[in-house]
C-alpha cells in the first residue's frame, strides 16, 4: 500500500488517453493496418499452454483481423477448441506503439471468403503436393481464413518522434519520475461493440441508397 497520493502504477496514470471513440478506431485501423505483421496467441488444445505465432494480416473487416490458415494446423485446432481465448498484438519497434486485440475465433473454410482473401503468395507457404487439388491455390481446401471478433483492444499511440521521445526519457530517468512517450487508449466491449453496429448501418444505408438510385435509373 502506498503512503503517498501518488499512483502505484505512474507510468499508466500518465499514459492513459481517452478521445473520442471514432477517433480511437480509426487511429487502431490504421496502425495495424500499416503494420501487417502480428503474434496471435492461442490456448493449446491439449493443454493449458498458450502458444504465439507471427501472422500477416490478411484484411479486416469492421475491426476483425482476418488471417490466413492451414486448416490442418496446431493453431487451426487451438482456435476450434478454445476459440474465445484469442488474442493477437502488433508492434512498431520504431515508434513502440503497439495494440493488442483480444476476442473470439472464426474458422472460416467457405470458398468464397477464401476466394475473397486468397493471395498467390499463399502458394509458397501452402505448397504443391502434386496430387492436382492440394496446389496452394485458391481451390486447395486446406487453405481456412480466421476472422477475430474483437471484444476489448488496447492500443498504445507513439508521441512525438523519436528523438523526443529519447530526450523525455532521459529527463524522466533524471527526475525520478516516467516517460509519457505514448498513450494509451482503451476500447472496451460497448464501444467495439457500438462501432461494429454503427459500420452494419451504414453498410446497409449504402445498399439502401444503391437500390434507390438504380429504381430512380430504370
Amino acid at each position: 500500500m502506498s503512503t503517498t497520493n501518488k499512483p502505484l502504477d505512474p507510468y499508466l496514470a500518465k499514459s492513459s488517453e481517452d478521445p473520442p471513440t471514432a477517433q480511437k478506431i480509426s487511429d487502431l485501423k490504421s496502425f495495424i493496418t500499416a503494420t501487417k505483421y502480428g503474434m496471435l496467441t492461442t490456448l493449446s488444445s491439449d493443454d493449458e499452454l498458450l502458444a504465439s505465432r507471427c501472422m500477416a494480416l490478411a484484411g479486416e473487416t469492421s475491426l476483425d483481423p482476418i488471417l490466413h490458415t492451414n486448416l490442418h494446423s496446431p493453431k487451426t485446432l487451438d482456435l476450434t477448441t478454445h476459440p474465445h481465448q484469442t488474442n493477437i498484438n502488433f508492434l512498431d519497434p520504431v515508434s513502440g506503439a503497439w495494440a493488442s486485440l483480444s476476442g473470439t475465433a472464426h474458422i472460416l473454410a467457405d470458398r468464397p471468403t477464401v476466394e475473397k482473401y486468397y493471395s498467390p503468395a499463399l502458394s509458397a507457404w501452402f505448397g504443391d503436393l502434386g496430387d492436382g487439388v492440394h496446389d496452394g491455390g485458391p481451390g486447395d481446401p486446406r487453405i481456412g481464413v480466421i476472422r477475430i471478433e474483437v471484444v476489448e483492444a488496447v492500443h498504445a499511440v507513439a508521441r512525438g518522434g523519436v528523438l523526443g521521445r529519447a530526450v523525455e526519457t532521459v529527463k524522466s530517468v533524471a527526475s525520478g519520475d516516467v516517460p509519457g512517450v505514448v498513450g494509451v487508449r482503451y476500447l472496451g466491449r460497448e464501444e467495439v461493440g457500438g462501432c461494429k453496429s454503427l459500420s452494419s448501418l451504414l453498410f446497409l444505408d449504402f445498399v439502401f441508397l444503391c437500390s434507390a438510385l438504380l429504381e430512380d435509373r430504370g
